[in-house]
């Protein structure tokens, strides 16, 4: 099974339009970005696939971030990293090949999108910003679907968001309304036939962004 994308290619940088957040350019560190989900398509199915599921995981999220996006701290690209779920979409129809730029997300919303679009029958589950953005008065909810990358801007580690794409021998999941990736992981296991994967990176750091 092959996964790819006219948004970005490869380990190549994915381009701001995709991104919860930007580089303003001035006298901010950056501001929110246009937020769509990229393109992607995928072909050489194994015959017996009855569904698909889609991820789309920061490896290179910082383990603590207390000293994230402070112009008197820095984060070392050697500091302990954990994994930050931007997308995790169940039960995608099988005869489904496409997502299409900005089909399941335009725009940043606020305390998350609550019915996020995708194809017919699928279900989107709740991505990390439903955690990280849980102090803030302004922002806090359910995020569902997708939301972009927006790594801390004074991180020295180049970001890598791994989309991936699993052909499973069932229709369904049958997670409830509010599912994360993990349930989605552990529900999979024994359901799997094939799948691929697609790495795109991303930064806010001016430094790695010459």
């Amino acid at each position: 099974m092959q996964l790819r994308s006219d948004s970005f290619r490869s380990m190549q940088p994915i381009p701001q339009a995709f991104a919860l957040c930007q580089p303003d350019g001035s006298d901010k560190p950056c501001l929110f970005a246009a937020n769509r989900n990229p393109h992607l398509a995928w072909d050489e199915v194994p015959e017996r696939t009855q569904s698909f599921v889609l991820a789309c995981v920061d490896g290179d999220a910082p383990e603590r971030m207390d000293d994230a996006n402070r112009s008197d701290r820095r984060l070392p690209a050697s500091l302990a990293r954990r994994d930050f779920v931007h997308w995790i979409m169940v039960d995608i129809p099988p005869d489904c090949r496409t997502i299409a730029e900005g089909s399941c997300s335009d725009g940043v919303v606020a305390h998350g999108k609550r019915a996020p679009a995708g194809p017919p029958g699928a279900k989107q589950g709740l991505n990390d910003y439903t955690r990280s953005f849980a102090a803030d008065p302004a922002m806090a909810g359910d995020y569902f679907g997708y939301d972009g990358p927006c790594p801390p801007w004074n991180d020295e580690r180049l970001h890598r968001y791994h989309f991936r794409l699993y052909a499973l021998d069932v229709a369904t999941l049958a997670l409830g309304e509010r599912f994360a990736h993990a349930e989605a992981m552990a529900a999979l296991r024994t359901h799997l036939l094939a799948e691929a994967a697609l790495t795109g990176t991303y930064t806010l750091n001016p430094a790695l962004r010459r």
